[in-house]
């Protein structure tokens, strides 16, 4: 292809998105050529394709924080024509050219080789929100999260909280999945969750320590729901904190951290060093019930990607969306 199509934001107030075709001279400096499948839709593209979120740093840029493909061609003695790889993250989409594009350059540090037993399109069904559920886990086994207690995952029809539901269940802990879509709850029973909880439960008004509950707690949402979630934590237990589709403020106390040793920890997928990016993938291939992607993943042609940017901001959409370029 002399050119390709890609998903394009110009500046503008709003942003202008729309799809084009797009020369090769038009990409960014990097070792490594891409042909890209396939990518996927997350909550920061949504923010990016709309503009309701300062995302995009630099225009014009296709949007798309994640990418999967075939090299066509490496100035890089890591990567050859015809590796599978995948990209998730290190601006991609934001400050530099991103995964809704059928063809992207790309610096070869950034990219992680396919992992044995996952399919291109596997790899964007998991996508960032995968990685960003396997971080979490790593990050509340490492601060000892038990059995004993129940472990929570808020925002749970989502991408992240889908993901980290089925992974959870998978490594044997009881899941609690919260939830403000009562309609999904047999779609979260059947990737392994043994409670539904309503989101008000979360979002109404806590005392500063409530009863313990939660050995651990995946928090997609931030925001008023991360408030209540901190309250109702056991003793030693933790929360990973991974997303801010409720708001980026809340209020709490001190007590839950004081009075309990709680620890909040942060989980940043965008940044994530190499060596734990690829420890999460391997984790990943082994620990994720891969038969359970297709119940929680819809495969869209780029042309739907506008439409649906929208619809994933309003939190109407379930799961994964991956999209397919080829289509």
């Amino acid at each position: 292809m002399a050119s390709f199509k890609a998903l394009v934001v110009e500046s503008g107030d709003p942003y202008q998105a729309g799809i084009r075709q797009v020369e090769e001279e038009e990409l960014p400096q990097g070792e490594v050529l891409i042909d890209v499948a396939y990518s996927s839709l997350n909550y920061k593209d949504g923010l990016a394709i709309t503009g309701a979120g300062k995302v995009i740093r630099s225009f014009p840029l296709a949007p798309g924080i994640d990418l999967a493909g075939t090299v066509r061609e490496s100035a890089s003695p890591q990567y050859s024509p015809g590796d599978p790889v995948l990209l998730t993250g290190w601006g991609t989409g934001e400050i530099h050219w991103g995964g809704l594009s059928q063809r992207n350059r790309v610096r070869a540090e950034w990219l992680v080789p396919l992992p044995q037993g996952i399919s291109l399109w596997q790899a964007m069904a998991i996508g960032t929100a995968g990685f960003t559920a396997m971080l979490s886990v790593m990050a509340l086994e490492e601060h000892g999260l038990s059995r004993e207690h129940e472990t929570l995952v808020t925002g749970a029809a989502g991408g992240v909280g889908s993901l980290a539901v089925a992974l959870l269940a998978r490594l044997g802990y009881r899941v609690v999945a919260s939830t403000g879509r009562a309609q999904e709850a047999e779609y979260l029973r059947s990737l392994g969750a043994g409670e539904i909880l309503e989101r008000a439960v979360l979002s109404a008004p806590a005392k500063p320590l409530e009863s313990e509950r939660f050995g651990g707690a995946v928090d997609t949402v931030g925001g008023a729901i991360l408030a209540g979630v901190l309250p109702r934590m056991a003793r030693g237990g933790s929360v990973a904190a991974c997303g801010n589709a409720g708001g980026a403020r809340f209020e709490t106390t001190v007590f839950p951290f004081i009075l309990r040793g709680v620890n909040l920890l942060g989980i940043d997928s965008n940044f994530c060093p190499q060596p734990r990016r690829a420890l999460a993938w391997q984790r990943l291939a082994r620990d994720l019930p891969l038969n359970l992607l297709d119940s929680m993943t819809q495969t869209v042609p780029l042309e739907a990607v506008p439409q649906l940017a929208q619809q994933i901001l309003q939190g109407q959409v379930r799961g994964r969306v991956v999209v397919d370029l080829q289509a």
